[in-house]
């Protein structure tokens, strides 16, 4: 068996770790990283096939050594100018897979827009037709963005973060074993303390305390609860800063110019980087806003979650970067930032789409929504004249502000495409319509859109940013 002091960066080995059920159990993990306080060696375990939220410190008595795997040694081999050269023998690191959300229409989905379609309950009850009408992706160019040169309030002691370019999307290809590792312990939020689940820029002098607190108005990051304190007999902010666009009973939705309000979201990007896994940080928000969710009390407005998207998109995204933070999720705030996304969408007469790759998180919500919005658009038709009722994936797609391409997709997921007697038929099972309508009975947060107060802006004129 090995001994601890063998534990190696590259190691795998099977650690002991508590599931959802409560039990224990010894998933094979990698260890990143080693470290040494007061003689106690620590390790930094990733486990393989498992979300890197997951990604903690363990202490050597969960390892399992007599399974250890050690990584193999580089392997010399000779070069064309006869010099050696080395190359790694070891497997290579996990690959992250990418989550395909939504395809390119499939050719078996591609008739006349016109051509009719039927939905078929399977009980034999009535027959409601759809046309099916796909249209093939199109490709784009990408934007380019510049850089900002604004940095964070250094006051307090505290630096500014590094500055970065670019899109709020990861490409994934700066992926190294820094940004693999969380650098937070713990921040505290209003009310709320926080355990972030990736890794996040903050200035390296604040990886090592064991909290960092954020005014939870201006999101503004300080050192210590002191330091808190004395931001807070300075701070005026009770709300975002920006405009106030939607206010239904205790939620409020207030609109951010990336531009006009650089600190403000140079730091909630900070924020949401911590439980954003598929994004990279990049401090050029210019091209960008931000819309804020916040719970109304009497001590002001505080932050449930975000979205932001760009002002301009060629792909017609509608979301770039979107999150419920911790305490507030499986509680239907999720669901109600995308209803809003495409309730803003449905103003500026556009269909919209979120920008990929999403996180596994928000992957299960859109799908989720796009489910039920859908389903409730095909319950509510109803036949004219002894006919079966007909609408197209246009219709549907204009009604939703769903981008098509994203309907076909949430009709395959849902299996309830079928070819019959030369027509797409969809076929809603009993099963289907009971339990689309008992999550609709749980769905009780939804946006109001007499209370959405929000004029769409041309931003192709660049002097407006």
């Amino acid at each position: 068996m090995a001994e601890v002091a063998e534990v190696i960066e590259g190691c795998r080995l099977p650690v002991l770790r508590r599931n959802q059920d409560n039990e224990d159990e010894w998933p094979l993990a990698e260890i990143l990283s080693v470290k040494d306080i007061s003689g106690k060696k620590l390790f930094y375990v990733h486990y393989i096939d498992f979300n890197k939220r997951l990604d903690e410190w363990v202490t050597h008595d969960r390892l399992d050594l007599k399974k250890i795997q050690f990584p193999k040694k580089e392997v010399k081999t000779p070069t064309k100018n006869g010099l050696s050269g080395s190359r790694p023998n070891s497997p290579e690191r996990e690959v992250k897979r990418k989550v395909e959300v939504v395809s390119p229409a499939t050719p078996v989905l591609a008739p006349p827009e016109t051509a009719p379609a039927s939905i078929f309950p399977q009980n034999g009850s009535a027959r409601r037709p759809v046309v099916v009408a796909a249209q093939p992706g199109r490709k784009r160019k990408a934007n380019c963005l510049g850089a900002d040169e604004d940095s964070q309030d250094s006051s307090d002691g505290i630096p500014s973060a590094p500055r970065m370019t670019g899109s709020l999307v990861s490409d994934r290809s700066h992926d190294d074993i820094i940004t693999r590792m969380k650098n937070i312990e713990c921040i505290e939020l209003g009310r709320h303390r926080l355990k972030p689940w990736y890794f996040s820029p903050y200035p390296q002098e604040l990886t090592t305390l064991p909290v960092l607190y954020l005014c939870e108005f201006c999101l503004k990051f300080v050192k210590s609860l002191k330091c808190l304190q004395r931001h807070l007999t300075k701070c005026n902010l009770r709300h975002p800063p920006g405009n106030e666009i939607y206010r239904k009973g205790t939620i409020s939705f207030f609109e951010i110019d990336g531009r006009k309000n650089k600190s403000y979201s140079q730091n909630l990007c900070l924020l949401a980087k911590c439980f954003l896994d598929h994004k990279t940080l990049y401090y050029d928000t210019d091209p960008f806003l931000f819309y804020v969710m916040t719970e109304y009390d009497a001590k002001g407005f505080h932050i449930v979650g975000y979205f932001s998207k760009e002002k301009e998109s060629t792909e017609d995204y509608n979301v770039a970067c979107i999150l419920t933070l911790p305490p507030y999720q499986r509680r239907g705030y999720g669901k109600l930032l995308i209803e809003f996304s495409y309730e803003l969408s449905k103003v500026e007469g556009k269909t919209g789409t979120p920008e990929k790759p999403l996180s596994d998180l928000g992957l299960l919500s859109y799908r989720s929504y796009w489910s039920q919005t859908i389903l409730e658009i095909l319950m509510s038709l109803k036949s004219e004249n002894g006919e079966r009722p007909q609408i197209t994936i246009n219709e549907i797609s204009e009604i939703t502000s769903v981008k098509k391409e994203d309907v076909i997709s949430t009709l395959q997921y849902l299996n309830l495409i079928n070819y019959y007697k030369g027509q797409y038929i969809l076929t809603l099972s009993e099963d289907i319509v009971e339990g689309h309508e008992r999550a609709m009975l749980k769905r009780i947060l939804r946006i109001d859109s007499k209370c959405l107060h929000f004029t769409p802006k041309d931003w192709s004129k660049r002097g407006k940013w």
